[in-house]
Order: C-alpha cells, then structure tokens, then sequence
C-alpha cells in the first residue's frame, strides 16, 4: 500500500556573512571582528543592543549617501530591512531627524523651497488600513511611486531657475546645467509661476536597454549620469513631476487635485493619478498596478496615497502624516490560479493551489496554500482567478485574496470542488467548511498518520517517516499500542536498520514519558482537537480517560472554550480508538499523568507558548520543545501576536522571525533565560509574558 506524505516546508537561517555580505555592508576586518566577538565573548543583551544599533547607524548612512550621491549597492527591499531594524531598536535616534544625504562636492548648494522629507510608509493592505484609520480622509489620491532620483525645479515669475537634487531634505546639490538638457523641464511657463515643482527623474526601460546596459538598473544609471559634472547623458533622463508650491498670489492651489492640474497644464510631464473614495478601492487598485507595473516602461515600487487636504504644517514634518507611500513587497505578486489539488496528510485534506509561475523574495513559486474549501468560498475563487500571492518569511506561500476573474463562468463551471470519496478506502470525504477529512476511522490513511502524530507529539527521535513506512507496510506495526510490542531482533532485521539504530529507536521511544493526559490523548489525533483545547477538558475535572470517555456531550462542553461540536467530535473520536488507548497504557512502557494528584512539573509553563529559532547551545531544539511540552507550555512554530516568547541566542538576528516578534513586541529572549523559566519552582513565579 503506498501512503503518500506531502511535506511543505521551509527554513530560514541567519548567517550573517551571507546577509550583510562583507563587500557591500561589512568591511572584511569589521565582519570578522563581530564574529569573533559574537563567537568568543558572547556580550549581555544590553551591549548587543547597542553594538546592533551602532551597526544599522552605519549601514543606513552609507547606503543613503550611495543612493543620494552615488550609486546604490542594495535594493530598496534591503534597505527598508535595514531601516525597519533601527527603528525598532531605537525608534527615537537621532537619525531618523536628519533624513536624506550630505550631497555631492561637485556642485553649488541650494536650500529647497520646499521641503524635501520621506514619507512613512506601509508594505501590507492591513498596514495601509491602520494609516486610512488614523487619517480619515474623505478620498484617496494615488499616483505611482516612481523609483529614480528626487529634484525640485524652481521657477521665478514662470522663468526656470533650477533645479535642486534632494540632498538632506533641506539643502541640495544645483545640478541646473543638467536639469535644463533632460526630457519634461518647460523652461518657460505658462502662468507667472514662483514656487517649486517636485519630480523625479528617471531613466526609461527602452533607454537603459539600448544605452546603459552596463549599469544594474534604471536607477542607477539615472542616479550616476545626472551628477555628472559634463552633463553627458542627461537628454537621456526624463522628469515626471507630481507636487507644486507656490510662493506668490499668481497661482492658487485649493486642493491636491488643482496641483496635479496645473502641472499637467504648463508644460511639464505629470505622475498618473487617481482618485478613489474608498481605502479599499486603493487596495484594489494596487493589486491591478503589481500585475501591470512591468509594461508602464519604467519604475515603480509602490503608490503614494493622500489626501485632497494641502496641509503646508504636514509637510513641514520629518515624515508627513497626512500621505503614505503603500509600497511593492518582493514577496507579494498576482498570478493566475490554474488549478486546485488536494494534498491528503492522514485522512484530511487540504487544498493546495496550483497557479502561473511568479518571482516572490527570490524564488519561483508555482503552489501556494489555500487553507480550507471556506477561505476559497469566501474569496469567490474559480479556476482561473487572478489572484495576490504572498511569502512573508518562513510561511509556505499563500493566496491572501481574489484581484477579479479572467472570465466569465456561468453556473458551476471553474468551481473548486472537494473530493466526495476517499481515495485509499472509498468512503465518504466529509467537508466542514474549515475541515475535509475520511469519515471512515478505520481507514488505513488515518491508521498511519496517526502513527506520525504519535511520534510527532510526543518527539520521539529516530522514528521517522521512513521507518515507520517500513513497519506498516510490513504489517508489524498497525496502532500506537504495537509501537510498544516491537523487539530489537524485529527492528534490526528491516532493511537499511541495523542492530545499533534499532537499540536508540527503541529506547528513544519507552523513555518518551512521562506525559499530561492531553497530550496522551492528542497523540491519537482526535477530529483534530488540539493539545490546548484538551487541556481546558482536562482541567475541567475531566482528568482520567474514563472520565472524559463517561462525559456527556452537555457535560464536555460547559468547559471553558470547548464547544459542543468539538465535544461531539472529541467524544465520537475517543470512543472509536479507546480500546487502542487502553492497550497503549497496558504495556507499562508509557507513565501519563490522570487525575487530581497529576505531577506539578507538567504545569509549570502552563498557559505560555514559545516558539524556537536559530540555533541552540546547550541543548538540540527538538529537545527544548520536548521540555516545553513537559511542562504544560505550547510549542508554536510561527510568530503571531498572541506567542508568548521567541527563544533565540541571537538578540540581534534579522530573520524573519525575530523581525516579526519585534514588530509585533512579543518577547525575545535567549536559550539561558528559557533554561531559568524551567528552573521555577511553579508557574506562580514565571516571569508574566503574552497568554497563547
């Protein structure tokens, strides 16, 4: 019989001289100083923190100098990173007071009319709407985010002046002899104009094809040739203009949408904009722009949205409020969705989507999760949808929402349809809206990933899927309880095991215990009732097995968050492999704590989750996850706002989990300081941390 396992899965590692790459953000002499400090002499948290800080302080200041002066050596992906990092460590330095660059020597000075700040900005649809929340404008203006240099041209009584690279925000470099020979400088205009146009100059795709191959990018192509001293090259850049001031009564801006008149009307080449009167429209529009953005002939990495408000006092600010760059994500993209399969683990099945191939964080992706048939019909997919694709860290990519369909369906053609029979026994697939699995429990599929979930919950080593493939094809192990029965002799003789590995699978598996009755009763995977839910039944007073068997489906569910549904499953479940649970305590190879007298050591992390990342010192991670379990805690394998802790011995990692447990403020702490929670005499005395 062949038992399919389909394993999704992903790591992410934090090697510092990968990420940084000493080239480009480390000297040679700089990396290896911070490795042999972080290697020999391990620092406290506090002077990581700081020598942390002091690092991203050099980082950005350069990387801001290259991309203002120079050309940049990163992506703006890394240097968001970058930026993110610093603020959460120190979100009032200094730094973030004195944006932009110290300009180029090779050029006269000039202060801005007006200012020339960044924006915040937001890379998430929920990001976005925590902005719109705050905001409350009464319609959303967008024009696209370009991605080149930006300049103010200056005019005095409709005359051009020059024009003023952005430098620190305040002050830049006059590169006017360059300005007047690029594409979209009226030189004269049409009205007594005096004030500033803000723009941004750009190279097109067709001009860095034909001309500038050699250079990485547009950007950088454009960045280097209009800073150059002899201007040649400069008639191959174009200014795209999409912001005014004026100084004088001859021109009058109400509101945003007469600037963006205006510009278009004197002369100059205008951003394309839109107005919108919903936030979610905006969200929507952005999804149309991520798939069009390669044919608009150059580029852009997002969308500036405000308001129709000109507030003179915003723009004064280091960051302005009142308007927000929603920015591209590389691990965000629309495809298209071809087709659904159903990935059987056990007797459940989940819907994994098959769709166009599409570039997220630096890989193709060609499959993507869809969760459960619900999700799909609350989207409106159909075979055929145009749909958002993300992978945000360590998470297997994922359809987050439908963009609009490609075609007109009619009746159910295109519709995502579960399976009705199961494929290994025949029987009818239930489908529960979040859940589809084999009604049948003794199905031989539902047989063998219980047996995984065994080994899984419990953590034994050296049972792999493999091993326990072997043993069920043999018919030697069909139930947990013949787990138990198995011999050295027996083991070893299989193929590929020999004597020695037979011997510590053996004994990996009988010192397993011993273990809280929810996670006994977890281990038989029952209608997919989690360990946490079974605590609440346990603690309930239902604390031996013939307590919770002998329950009423009324009694089960007056405990706290068990529902009656989950009652009836976790009663239907119990009654069909009871006498399997039964056989398991027979053997008198697994100790499982029941009843009032239950050992305190399995409830000294009760209520605290944790969640592991990088790697451990003092012990293997699977073996801190067993200790976690032992002690009544959770153990998560992603960062969410209701995690307790993130355990890692590097404070100062930027992987993906640790970015996200700043972000969200869930605590990190380090492998010594998990090792004290466990030393506790109870969980009276742990330190307090988010409820799971």
């Amino acid at each position: 019989m062949a038992c399919g396992v389909h394993l999704l899965s992903s790591q992410a590692f934090f090697c510092p001289a990968r990420f940084y790459g000493p080239a480009r953000f480390f000297h040679d002499d700089l990396y290896q100083e911070w490795k042999i400090r972080y290697t020999l002499f391990p620092m406290s948290e506090q002077e990581d923190r700081k020598e942390r800080i002091e690092s991203l302080v050099r980082q950005v200041e350069r990387h801001q100098h290259l991309y203002y002066n120079d050309e940049p050596e990163i992506s703006d992906q890394e240097f968001d990173r970058l930026w993110d990092e610093l603020r959460a460590l120190a979100p009032d330095h200094p730094l973030f007071s004195r944006l932009g660059a110290d300009g180029s020597e090779a050029f006269p000075k000039r202060a801005h009319r007006m200012p020339m700040n960044s924006q915040d900005k937001a890379s998430s649809p929920e990001q976005f709407l925590r902005w719109v929340r705050r905001v409350d404008h009464p319609r959303y203006i967008v024009q696209y985010k370009l991605d080149g240099a930006s300049i103010e041209l200056q005019y005095d009584q409709g005359e051009f002046l020059c024009g003023v690279t952005r430098g620190d925000g305040q002050i830049g470099d006059d590169i006017s002899p360059n300005v007047r020979r690029m594409q979209g400088v009226p030189i004269r205009l049409k009205t007594p104009f005096t004030g500033a146009v803000r723009g941004e100059v750009i190279m097109e795709h067709h001009v860095h094809r034909t001309l500038y191959r050699d250079k990485a990018n547009c950007r950088n192509a454009a960045n280097g040739i209009m800073r150059r001293k002899d201007g040649i090259g400069s008639e191959h850049l174009k200014i795209l203009c999409y912001d005014a001031f004026t100084l004088s009564g001859d021109v009058e801006f109400r509101q945003e949408e007469d600037k963006l008149e205006w510009i278009g009307a004197n002369g100059f080449v205008p951003v394309p904009y839109q107005v919108f009167p919903t936030a979610q429209e905006v969200i929507h529009f952005r999804d149309l722009v991520i798939e069009e953005r390669a044919d608009l002939g150059y580029d852009i990495d997002g969308l500036v949205v405000k308001g129709p408000e000109i507030d003179p006092a915003d723009m004064q600010r280091t960051r302005p409020q009142k308007q927000i760059a929603f920015k591209f994500s590389s691990e965000e993209g629309i495809t298209v969705l071809r087709d659904v399969v159903w990935s059987e683990s056990g007797h459940l099945y989940t819907p994994v989507a098959m769709v166009d191939p599409v570039q997220l964080a630096g890989t193709t992706v060609r499959r993507a999760s869809l969760v459960h048939p619900e999700l799909i019909e609350t989207m409106g997919l159909r075979i055929g949808s145009e749909v958002v694709i993300t992978k945000r860290g360590d998470i297997i990519p994922k359809i987050e929402r439908l963009v609009r369909q490609r075609e007109e369906r009619e009746g159910d053609e295109g519709k995502i349809v579960p399976p009705s029979r199961c494929g290994t026994c025949g029987a009818e697939v239930v489908n529960e809206g979040k859940r589809v699995y084999c009604s049948n429990p003794s199905c031989p599929r539902r047989d063998f990933h219980r047996l995984r979930k065994w080994i899984s919950v419990l953590d034994v080593r050296d049972f792999g899927d493999v091993l326990l493939g072997k043993l069920f094809e043999a018919g030697l192990v069909r139930e947990i309880a013949d787990l138990y029965l198995l011999e050295e002799d027996t083991l070893a003789a299989l193929e590929g095991m020999g004597r020695v590995s037979a011997r510590k699978a053996l004994e990996n598996l009988r010192s397993a215990g011993p273990i809280p009755l929810e996670r006994f009763i977890a281990g038989f995977d029952i209608g997919g009732i989690a360990e946490l839910k079974l605590r609440k039944v346990v603690e309930a007073g239902f604390d031996t097995l013939d307590r919770i068997a002998e329950a009423s489906v009324e009694e089960l569910s007056r405990a706290e968050g068990i529902a009656e549904t989950t009652a009836e499953a976790l009663l239907r479940g119990i009654h069909a492999v009871l006498p399997q649970m039964r056989r398991v305590l027979a053997s008198g190879c697994l100790e499982v704590h029941q009843g009032p007298h239950a050992s305190r050591e399995a409830k000294r992390l009760e209520g605290l989750s944790f969640c592991f990342t990088g790697a451990m010192e003092r012990m293997k991670r699977s073996d801190a996850e067993k200790l976690v379990r032992a002690a009544g805690g959770e153990v998560r394998s992603s960062v969410t706002g209701e995690l307790g802790r993130l355990v890692t011995n590097d404070p100062g990692s930027n992987s993906s989990k640790a970015r996200r447990a700043r972000e969200l403020g869930v605590p990190i702490i380090s492998e010594d300081e998990f090792l004290s929670l466990l030393e506790e005499k109870d969980a009276g005395s742990v330190a307090p941390g988010r409820e799971p």
